[in-house]
């Protein structure tokens, strides 16, 4: 007796996030399951526990002291490991251009490349899907303008629109009558207007991606504009209210010794950039392992305020840190950290030692960090005409804090930027 029938195959796109660790945001390596049923990456996890703090599971705090087995998920690796082969595949078939990326050091700039091809050649697709669908839409305006045509043509042409479609384009996008038209003129017309309907959709999608691109370097030339001695007719360009901490206001700049390989700054130091490629910086004790970067001024005393504008970055996370914070360890998780963190997903957080505080869904655009160690205060501001207040920690002057900045989800051209207070 035949079994049932299983059904069509299903399409389950994955995202990185799904398969991702919620300390270090990046995939999956050696994943483990707690009994809790949250997973993370072992590495991650141990790190954690050794500092000394109580062995409880980092999203949900189930758990106590007692020791773990840690044992791997292997459904999980198994799915990252595909993962990872289809960003090989992707890096493969991408042209790249001009000379190709020497090779940096670590595991983590080694998954930030592959990141950074499979993107790259996404894009790449989408350009030669398009052009595919105009080639076919004059392939069947010339089939339909000959007046005697074999009904095989049609079926062929309808097969190959198929098989292109189905790699990367929402087959929903395409009309019912494909499969309900049965003469050759009514199939070539049908695939016609379906055709038409999907150039559209590609045409004003990189339409409206270009716009983005045009917007963001109108916004990169005014940001320069304003950051210039400016006119009595240029005063729009700026917020009219001067700054309540402008009195101690200070313009830190990024610390090339730990600046990870997936970085890169800008002349003046108060720009920095995930880089289109792996950057080759030396090797350095000093320099993190993830996509982070420390101040190269550090604070113990007295009271410091700095802006960073955030507006040009999709995943980011603003804070202070020690000089001693461990170069594998990530902002906001350890003891010695402190951040404000906007996930891309509508999520603001503020996170300090693992534990995170939601704050809302309402993204700033500017945040202010206000360091005062007389107060033994550390407070994080969402800056527009006037400072509001997002969250609020007790700090010490026990070491000395430096700012730290945190590009995760290594989208190449993403920025943070440490701005001039409007004083």
């Amino acid at each position: 007796m035949a079994g049932p029938d299983a059904g069509p195959a299903i399409p389950v796109w994955l995202a990185e996030d799904d398969l991702g660790c919620i300390i270090c945001h990046e995939l999956l390596a050696w994943p483990t399951t707690l009994p809790c049923g949250h997973s993370f990456c072992r590495d991650c996890l141990v790190g954690l526990w050794e500092a000394g703090r109580r062995r409880s599971c980092p999203t949900c705090r189930e758990g106590g002291a007692q020791p773990l087995q840690l044992r791997k998920n292997t459904m999980l690796q198994d799915l990252a490991d595909k993962y990872s082969r289809a960003a090989h595949e992707l890096k493969d078939r991408a042209p790249v251009p001009g000379p190709a990326p020497r090779p940096a050091p670590g595991p983590r700039c080694h998954t930030a490349q592959l990141r950074v091809a499979a993107q790259k050649s996404i894009t790449e697709v989408g350009r030669e899907l398009a052009e595919l669908v105009d080639q076919l839409v004059d392939t069947v305006r010339s089939l339909q303008s000959q007046s005697c045509l074999p009904e095989s043509e049609p079926d062929k042409d309808l097969r190959t629109l198929a098989s292109a479609l189905s790699d990367g384009v929402d087959l929903s996008l395409a009309s019912p009558k494909l499969v309900t038209s049965n003469t050759p003129e009514a199939k070539m017309r049908d695939i016609l207007h379906d055709l038409k309907k999907i150039q559209g959709k590609l045409q004003e999608n990189f339409t409206w991606k270009g716009a983005l691109e045009e917007q963001k370097q109108v916004d990169i030339t005014e940001a320069l504009s304003s950051s210039s001695s400016l006119l009595p007719d240029q005063s729009h360009l700026v917020p009219k209210r001067a700054s309540s901490f402008a009195q101690w206001a200070i313009s830190p700049t990024f610390d090339l010794g730990s600046l990870s390989c997936s970085l890169e700054v800008s002349e003046d130091h108060r720009t920095v950039t995930v880089s289109h490629y792996p950057q080759s910086y030396p090797w350095s004790p000093e320099r993190f392992a993830s996509c982070q970067v420390l101040g190269s001024q550090g604070f113990s005393s007295g009271q410091r305020y700095w802006e960073v504008d955030t507006q040009r970055c999709s995943h980011w996370a603003v804070g202070v840190a020690s000089r001693g914070m461990r170069r594998d360890q990530i902002l906001g998780r350890t003891s010695d950290s402190w951040c404000v963190e906007w996930n891309g997903a509508s999520q603001l957080s503020a996170w300090h030692v693992v534990k995170q505080t939601v704050l809302g869904s309402d993204r700033p655009g500017v945040v202010g960090i206000w360091l005062d160690f007389e107060k033994e205060k550390l407070a994080f501001y969402s800056v527009a005409d006037q400072e509001k207040l997002l969250y609020e920690y007790p700090v010490s002057a026990s070491f000395a804090l430096y700012p730290a900045f945190w590009l995760y989800g290594l989208y190449p051209g993403n920025s943070l930027t440490v701005r001039q207070v409007n004083l």
